[in-house]
């Protein structure tokens, strides 16, 4: 089985797609060009694609495609939250594909992408090969919750650090008490806030600590769309419909799906992707012993690639 990620390569193709309004989607194509397509939907939201993401695939098999979603990333304006939300997101997609003449693709997703690919494959099934899921994420009330107050059961320092992010008489409601500042138009406003929340999530990622993570998350302008994107969804329970996801779940149940979950996964407890493999017995579901949320740790990197490897063989 491989463990290690594919060799680097460099896009065939890049391209800047209206969307209407201010909104323009970065979008990039490597691997082989005439190959099975693969749409790679990263996390966040806000958290953008990176050179790394199309190392999970095979570029002699695979026409790799990537993009920025709606204020992540070199897609712009960046960190935008107007006219940003889910069904926006899923309209992208379909542009995109439309653009780029892809009748149907695999969906690859995680975290944040995960919830993003269930809503687009429950909303367009017949443009889709089939899913592969990672640390599952469907942003219902308890998930929000747990996000922002349930990971100081095990990361009490780095939640320490968060919840003092904003003064004491604001702390009982920290994600309005982070939009505000996140949203709010002043760099030396936004831009504390949004490494601290960015520093959190970082710090509670991995099974072990790697500050190096912390420290790439930290970025300005990328920490700034990150947390300001993610508290905008997390607001508006990614404006879904509690438990839709699961409850639309039969719209998808015929095609392949694998789903692979960190056994000690702390931003996306185990829980909720136990309820989507109960809920879509057919997919393929793995829970990794030795991993937390992060893509990159040794055993989900290695359940992922398998996993792109075994929908070689899908219908």
């Amino acid at each position: 089985m491989r463990r290690e990620l594919f060799p680097e390569i460099t896009p065939y193709e890049t391209g800047a797609l209206p969307l209407g309004g201010d909104h323009v989607m970065y979008w990039e194509q490597s691997g082989n060009p005439d190959g099975a397509p693969v749409l790679f939907l990263h996390g966040g939201p806000g958290a953008g694609t990176t050179a790394t993401h199309r190392r999970f695939f095979d570029p002699h098999y695979y026409r790799i495609i990537l993009f920025d979603q709606r204020g992540a990333g070199k897609s712009t304006p960046s960190a935008a939250v107007e006219a940003n939300t889910t069904a926006h997101l899923i309209t992208d997609i379909e542009i995109l594909r439309e653009t780029l003449e892809v009748e149907n693709w695999l969906v690859f997703g995680g975290s944040w992408g995960s919830t993003l690919a269930l809503a687009y494959a429950q909303a367009h099934a017949q443009r889709c090969r089939g899913l592969i899921l990672r640390g599952i994420f469907l942003c219902g009330t308890e998930e929000v919750d747990w996000f922002l107050h349930g990971m100081g059961r095990f990361f009490p320092e780095a939640w320490r650090r968060f919840a003092e992010g904003v003064p004491e008489a604001e702390r009982s409601d920290l994600l309005a008490a982070y939009r505000r500042r996140l949203e709010d138009s002043d760099p030396e406003v936004n831009l504390p806030a949004a490494r601290i929340w960015a520093a959190y999530e970082a710090a509670c990622s991995t099974l072990r600590p790697n500050g190096d993570a912390v420290a790439a998350m930290g970025d300005g302008a990328g920490a700034l769309a990150l947390a300001r994107l993610e508290a905008h969804y997390l607001a508006h329970n990614a404006f879904l419909e509690e438990g839709n996801l699961l409850a639309n779940i039969d719209a998808i149940r015929h095609l392949p799906g694998v789903i692979v979950q960190g056994r000690y996964d702390m931003v996306c407890p185990p829980t909720t992707a136990d309820r989507l493999a109960q809920a879509w017995p057919e997919a393929r579901y793995e829970i990794v012993s030795d991993a937390g949320h992060s893509a990159l740790e040794p055993g989900i990197r290695a359940a992922l690639l398998k996993a792109t490897e075994m929908m070689k063989q899908a219908p």
